[in-house]
């Protein structure tokens, strides 16, 4: 099964699909209370909404964490049980456009050995676009046990990040990479030895690239199968969304650095990266 469906396919599933359960992860970084603002404006007919900060991350712990840790997976497990989700409910995940909020999701359900989850490609605009249906109406919960299975995805921790068989990507855009401009973390670059593929390169038009025009993007970079590939960015967010399309294009599975850069500054004895130079 794809991790990502189309806009057309999911709006046949909300009539013939029984156990369905759609997300709607809108957010903004700069606005954080925006999401659930459009949300509760309109949204796909039957969708909850979880929020990246307040359900989607666990609390951040000063000079320990990353801007969006993960969050626990006994509270996460309780709130999707809420919604209605079970082994073997079908989830779809949408954000507004770029995938990387939804793909947060997807991540997370995986993360808990939830492999039925999907990504609305194209996301809220693309759905708007086709005049798909919407609605202001709020779902009615109906709870359901959710039990947590063994992950499916893969996590590095901090201490590996520099083994031989690892290639870190960094998913962020190049200006960031390079330590042109940090907009958000108090230090600027990259770790060292990772290389740059920003995740919205996987786009085309707002919605992701062919599996095939994916590989070939990947294979161009340098990719190997025989690399463990390890993806991240500044908080653990868009790195997801690299995930997903590395998946789509055939890889193994990407592991996460979950805490990122933003996590990785927070000691002092590493390097950042500029460009190829270290400071």
């Amino acid at each position: 099964m794809s991790h990502l469906i189309s806009c057309q396919d999911l709006n046949q599933s909300l009539d013939t699909v029984e156990d369905l359960v759609v997300i709607d992860c809108r957010f903004d970084l700069t606005a954080p209370a925006l999401g659930l603002t459009q949300y509760l404006a309109d949204h796909i007919p039957g969708a909850y909404y979880l929020h990246l900060n307040d359900d989607l991350s666990g609390p951040i712990i000063a000079n320990q964490t990353g801007r969006h840790p993960l969050p626990s997976q006994k509270v996460l497990s309780r709130k999707l049980g809420q919604m209605g989700i079970q082994r073997g409910t079908q989830v779809v995940a949408y954000d507004q456009n770029q995938g990387a909020f939804a793909a947060r999701l997807w991540w997370l359900l995986r993360w808990l050995g939830h492999d039925t989850v999907q990504v609305l490609n194209g996301g809220y605009d693309d759905w708007r676009a086709h005049e798909h249906p919407i609605t202001h109406d709020l779902p009615a919960p109906q709870p359901a046990p959710f039990v947590s299975q063994p992950p499916l995805t893969r996590i590095m921790e901090q201490p590996d990040w520099n083994k031989p068989t690892n290639q870190l990507i960094d998913v962020r855009d190049p200006a960031r990479f390079r330590g042109d401009h940090e907009p958000i973390d108090p230090i600027a670059g990259h770790i060292p030895g990772a290389m740059n593929l920003p995740f919205l390169d996987n786009l085309e038009s707002g919605r992701f690239k062919d599996a095939a025009i994916l590989a070939k993007q990947f294979a161009k970079a340098g990719l190997a199968d025989a690399q463990t590939l390890v993806c991240y960015c500044g908080s653990g967010v868009t790195a997801t969304q690299m995930i997903l399309a590395l998946l789509e294009a055939g890889y193994p599975e990407p592991a996460l650095y979950p805490g990122s850069w933003s996590e990785w500054i927070l000691d002092p004895a590493h390097l950042a990266a500029l460009s190829d130079a270290t400071r």
